[in-house]
């Protein structure tokens, strides 16, 4: 059996702010049921169970939401208890959990460390600009409580990275962005550009990142990276990381990267299973890991049905000298389809200036990093 890695909502699309670019909230508006709760101990242990029943080697769990931390503390104190007691075969287990870090006390932050969890922090950069779209219910912004969370991380050494999403207006401020990470000493940093609701042609928001607006940001923050790197100065960008490592002839370890769609084992908080986070809709239903099997889901009609679709390649793309850097990118950024087929991604553009722009540079640190192996 495979290693297994699964992504688990335990609070359903429930969350504690009202982030206006949220692609879930746009997704469970969709469906039949919005939210399914919060997950209970019982289907937990399940999952849990199962799992490392089907895994060999390796078996992550990612916790994503909603905001994952509304299932409580309790609930995750459960989880490392099953992950003890189902562990027969002694597989590598390792836990995630992306958060936007709002319920976040000294009792959480501690657990995280002692369990050695891998934090994603949800940070869109200096207040200003973070402030615009990450806000509480009353619409107050959410800054200053994340870097009340920040200093906790610090003070108890969780290991977290920070995950930022590129709208129309952040887009204009890479360099004032990069440098306010910079200043806080994060050294790990994931962007990622937002996402209009899935079915609408991309552009109707406020938000919405346009190819031009993000080929100038991935331009500026690639010039600000490349810098730093030259000098020594090492820090992590996922993006920029992956098209180095694909350079030197790896896979890209990010999904989106790899240009075709696997199933990604995305749980709801009712058992339910989706192949991507992005298509956790009724369409894309896989069955329940309640009452199925992995086997059963992987081998489903729907899943297969999902991944094929994926490996269509526009034209355009076969001929692009960039198409090995590039794969066609993220299916989700080829919606809405034609004819039941996606479309060219509709960040291509941004995509093709930005590699003629940076494309020598990447080769030139994949050459210089082989060198050092």
């Amino acid at each position: 059996m495979p290693p297994v890695s699964m992504l688990i909502k335990p609070a359903s699309s429930n969350c504690n702010l009202r982030c206006e670019y949220c692609f879930y909230h746009s997704l469970a508006e969709n469906r039949q049921t919005d939210s399914y709760g919060i997950m209970d101990i019982d289907t937990l242990e399940l999952l849990v169970k199962k799992a490392l029943e089907y895994a060999d080697h390796a078996c992550s769990f990612v916790f994503q939401g909603g905001e994952p931390t509304l299932a409580g503390l309790d609930f995750f104190r459960s989880l490392t208890e099953f992950q003890k007691k189902y562990n027969a075969k002694k597989v590598q287990i390792s836990n995630a959990i992306q958060t936007n870090g709002m319920v976040i006390d000294d009792e959480w932050a501690r657990f995280l460390a002692e369990n050695r969890f891998l934090v994603g922090l949800s940070l869109d950069g200096p207040k200003e600009i973070h402030d615009t779209y990450r806000t509480k219910p009353g619409g107050k912004g959410s800054f200053q409580r994340i870097m009340e969370t920040v200093n906790r991380f610090n003070k108890y050494k969780v290991e977290y990275n920070i995950l930022f999403v590129v709208t129309a207006y952040s887009a204009r401020h890479a360099g004032k962005i990069y440098n306010f990470f910079k200043k806080h000493g994060f050294r790990y940093l994931q962007f990622i550009p937002c996402l209009d609701p899935l079915g609408e042609q991309p552009g109707g928001h406020e938000y919405s990142l346009t190819p031009d607006r993000y080929a100038f940001f991935l331009k500026t923050l690639f010039d600000l990276w490349y810098n730093d790197i030259s000098k020594g100065n090492v820090i992590s960008i996922r993006y920029f990381d992956n098209l180095v490592s694909m350079a030197m002839g790896y896979r890209p370890e990010a999904c989106g990267m790899s240009g075709v769609c696997s199933c990604q084992f995305v749980v709801e908080a009712d058992g339910g299973v989706y192949p991507c986070d992005f298509y956790v809709i009724d369409e894309w239903y896989l069955g329940d890991l309640r009452h199925s099997s992995f086997e059963e889901i992987v081998k489903s009609e729907v899943t297969n049905r999902f991944i094929e679709v994926s490996k269509h390649i526009d034209t355009r793309c076969r001929e692009c000298k960039w198409f090995g850097l590039c794969g066609g990118g993220c299916r989700r950024d080829r919606e809405p389809f034609e004819e039941g087929k996606p479309v060219l991604n509709r960040f291509c553009p941004a995509y093709a200036e930005f590699f003629e722009y940076a494309g020598d540079r990447i080769l030139q640190l994949a050459k210089m990093f082989s060198r050092m192996l």
